[in-house]
């Protein structure tokens, strides 16, 4: 019987490369030029996806900020007449009724645009939905384009 091993020879050895497969790992500069337009339509597509999920997020915030603003506003519609019946003749135990309802009506309108500026806010966080952090990320593909800019992705 004979051993098969020796037979075998490796097929490359370490720290050296023949010449047909250094030529084949290495590209030319024109296929480099002929990848660009690929490379740089695959980044753009992948820019707008991004600038996609990032808005979607953005309204997604808004829209529920402001689907929260609709179900107070049902609810205290349900709840405002009792509530300022009885507070209003609460009061008016102690003052003239027109007195009360006066003072209730004040305070209404004080606590509603405390209200409104709390809306306002929290829907100035989702509006515009303009998606920052995408921008700035294309900002950073065109510099490194114009090769102002190391790319770091």
């Amino acid at each position: 019987m004979t051993d098969d091993r020796s037979d075998r020879r490796p097929s490359f050895a370490f720290g050296a490369r023949s010449g047909a497969d250094d030529r084949r790992d290495r590209k030319s500069v024109f296929s480099l030029i002929g990848e660009l337009p690929g490379l740089i339509s695959t980044l753009i597509r992948d820019e707008i996806e991004q600038i996609k999920r990032e808005a979607i997020s953005r309204l997604k915030s808004a829209g529920i900020g402001i689907a929260l603003f609709a179900v107070a506003a049902v609810l205290l519609y349900f709840a405002a007449f009792p509530l300022l019946a009885a507070i209003i003749l609460g009061i008016g135990q102690a003052l003239p009724y027109w007195l009360s309802a006066l003072i209730v009506g004040v305070f209404l309108l004080l606590v509603a645009v405390v209200f409104v500026l709390i809306g306002l806010s929290r829907v100035k966080k989702g509006v515009p939905p303009v998606p920052k952090e995408s921008v700035d990320s294309v900002k950073d593909d065109v510099k490194a384009f114009k090769g102002v800019q190391q790319y770091d992705r």
